[in-house]
């Protein structure tokens, strides 16, 4: 585990990548909304994207205070558990784990669009390209943090790189004097109904919601801090500031390309004149094709930067998702396999239950960004809020155990800084739930109650299985009154042999062997056989008129066990074992149904007694390939 620790260098790809990529499509949503009232409300963009650039500096400077005072990791869940009860933790963690599900399925989509943007034949093939993609992510990120890493660095690094290029092609380009527009500059833009008065300021709520975009993934280096190099918080807190200053800038300076080279987009392609079923290029692919004119290989530099970041940011849901829900694990809230580490120190079974919801959603959704991402940012805006509310009780109970006057100062800005992040992002949550519920956010509103009352079955399950299983105090193991043994029988055959060898060795008080006729003349011949090999044991068989096996030998064994309830039945199971998965669908598998069958009935012990063939034993290498018995 200490050596999978990271620098910041690399740290700021494998937690920043969604909150940097998330400027590729931020602008454009907020163009896509306020489209709806014509080009003469494209103006307000200035004033949205202002209001953004102003909430992402108060969220990261909030972020920045929780990554100092939990360096263990202090996610909203954490957070909100210490300082705000249960029930204000699992409606954040119900929060993030439909929103890590949510990223993981915008940013693959916004990806493949960046692709189909630079080559619109591949429009029709964006489902199974995403799906791919996804399956693709999965792999990386089961191979382990440190070497995903690695290769997230270089499509993170790039993009970056890429924006700037662009904004200094566009510096020297106008101040030289040169006119650019962007390709739909004058392509028209018809409004969707009369907007004045009160309804121009819900599209332009509406528009600041879907340009919140901007602000997610902020969270996951506060979640993340103990997976950074000494000294954590400093180093983690340093990396959050980086990544704001990069956020902020790569958004104000797309903005405002976008706002001086007029760049149009709308939701339906024909609206802008394209035919019907053609992919509609991105607002960052229109200005990066203004930005460097005639420089063609720059352009499609970015438009694959793009694609690679914004693929690649899924993997800030790939490490928050499979970290939260082994957290929820451990606090018994969600299945207990999540909590376990693969081979390679990652939780695979959250990696791999990540990816199928979000395959599941891209499919439903048909890999439309537009229509996905309207589910997106609720429940950011939840964690965000009952994360900073959380903190500002946390340093209240320091302040509280704190005397030193330096101190305390420290903890008062601190505390100021988190009380400003949880009004805002409390207020934009409002604004988030009043103008997206109607148009797919009821879908997440819905989904999160469910979740949060799925999370309290599972743990009122593992409560109350915890009680039965409690021991009393000085409580001594009470052996049965006796043993009794049966075992199965369908033929003769070495597996039986073995079986009835094994049975008579635990010196129960009693061995049997039972089997049931299904066909007389098969069974007369077993009782031949059986007394020919002289087993030592006797054979009871039960009849079966309808040719059924497992309840006649569970109303058997039952009635045992009604004799005498002190006793116990152990009942054997002769299995043979083939060395390959196709070798075992060739075979009848009663044995299995019946195993779990008496694994329902009280008083009665299953043992399986394995014979392994030979391409069981080469498999396991015991025997090499054609050596005899």
């Amino acid at each position: 585990m200490g050596q999978t620790l990271l620098p910041k260098r690399l740290a700021l790809p494998i937690f920043c990548s969604d909150p940097l990529s998330s400027v590729a499509y931020a602008t454009e949503e907020i163009l896509l909304i306020l489209a709806l009232g014509g080009i003469a409300l494209l103006h307000l963009a200035w004033y949205v994207a202002a209001a953004i650039v102003l909430l992402l500096v108060v969220v990261v400077a909030s972020y920045r205070q929780t990554c100092h005072a939990y360096p263990n990791g202090g996610g909203a869940y954490v957070v909100s558990s210490e300082n705000l009860g249960q029930g204000a933790a699992l409606t954040a963690a119900s929060a993030l784990l439909v929103d890590y599900v949510l990223t993981v399925a915008v940013s693959v989509v916004a990806g493949v669009a960046a692709i189909t943007s630079a080559a619109p034949t591949l429009a029709d093939h964006a489902v199974g390209m995403s799906v791919g993609f996804v399956c693709l992510l999965t792999l990386m990120n089961l191979r382990g943090v440190r070497e995903s890493g690695k290769a997230f660095a270089f499509p993170t690094y790039g993009f970056v790189l890429g924006i700037y290029l662009m904004f200094a092609f566009a510096a020297v380009r106008m101040a030289t004097g040169s006119t650019i527009r962007a390709e739909s500059a004058d392509l028209p833009l018809h409004a969707t109904g009369d907007y004045a008065g009160i309804a121009v300021l819900l599209l332009a709520l509406r528009a600041f919601a879907s340009g919140c975009t901007a602000l997610t993934g902020v969270e996951a280096i506060s979640n993340g801090v103990p997976a950074f190099t000494r000294p954590k918080s400093r180093n983690a807190a340093t990396t959050l500031a980086m990544m704001g200053l990069l956020s902020v800038s790569m958004f104000a300076g797309i903005t405002v390309l976008a706002m001086v080279y007029r760049v149009h987009v709308a939701g339906d392609p024909t609206e802008l004149g394209l035919p019907v079923g053609a992919a509609e290029p991105t607002a960052l692919a229109q200005i990066a094709k203004a930005s460097f004119g005639g420089a063609a290989p720059l352009f499609y530099y970015v438009q694959a930067a793009t694609a690679a970041i914004l693929i690649l940011a899924a993997n800030t849901a790939f490490n928050g998702f499979p970290m939260l829900a082994s957290i929820l694990a451990q606090d018994r809230y969600l299945p207990r396999q999540l909590h376990h580490r693969g081979d390679r120190l990652v939780f695979s079974n959250g990696i791999v239950l990540l990816a199928l919801a979000a395959i599941g959603l891209i499919i439903v959704f048909d890999a439309k960004v537009t229509a996905i991402i309207q589910l997106y940012i609720v429940g950011v805006f939840v964690s965000f809020t009952l994360s900073q509310a959380g903190m500002v009780r946390h340093w209240q109970r320091e302040l509280a155990r704190t005397g030193e006057r330096a101190r305390r100062l420290r903890m008062r800005r601190s505390q100021a800084i988190n009380a400003i992040g949880a009004t805002f992002t409390g207020i934009v949550l409002v604004i988030v739930l009043i103008t997206k519920f109607t148009h797919g956010a009821y879908i997440v509103v819905i989904a999160m109650p469910l979740l949060f009352l799925a999370m309290k079955a599972v743990r009122r399950h593992y409560d109350t299985v915890a009680r039965e299983l409690e021991v009393l105090p000085y409580a001594r193991p009470e052996p049965p009154s006796n043993n009794r043994a049966v075992v199965l029988v369908s033929r003769i055959h070495a597996p039986t042999l073995r079986a009835v060898g094994y049975a008579r060795s635990i010196h129960a008080e009693s061995v049997e062997a039972l089997t049931v006729q299904i066909d007389p003349e098969e069974t007369r011949a077993l009782r031949r056989e059986w007394e020919a090999h002289e087993m030592g044991v006797p054979l009871v068989v039960l009849d079966s008129p309808y040719r059924e096996i497992s309840r006649p030998v569970i109303d058997y064994v039952r009635s045992l066990h009604r004799e005498s309830p002190r006793d116990v039945v152990t009942v054997f199971v002769p299995e043979y074992v083939m060395g390959s998965w196709w070798e075992q669908l060739l075979h009848n598998q009663s044995a299995l149904r019946l195993k779990t069958r008496l694994l329902f009935t009280p008083g009665v012990m299953v043992t399986s007694v394995p014979y392994l063939l030979r391409s069981a034993r080469e498999q396991a290498g015991a025997e090499p390939r054609g050596a005899g018995e």
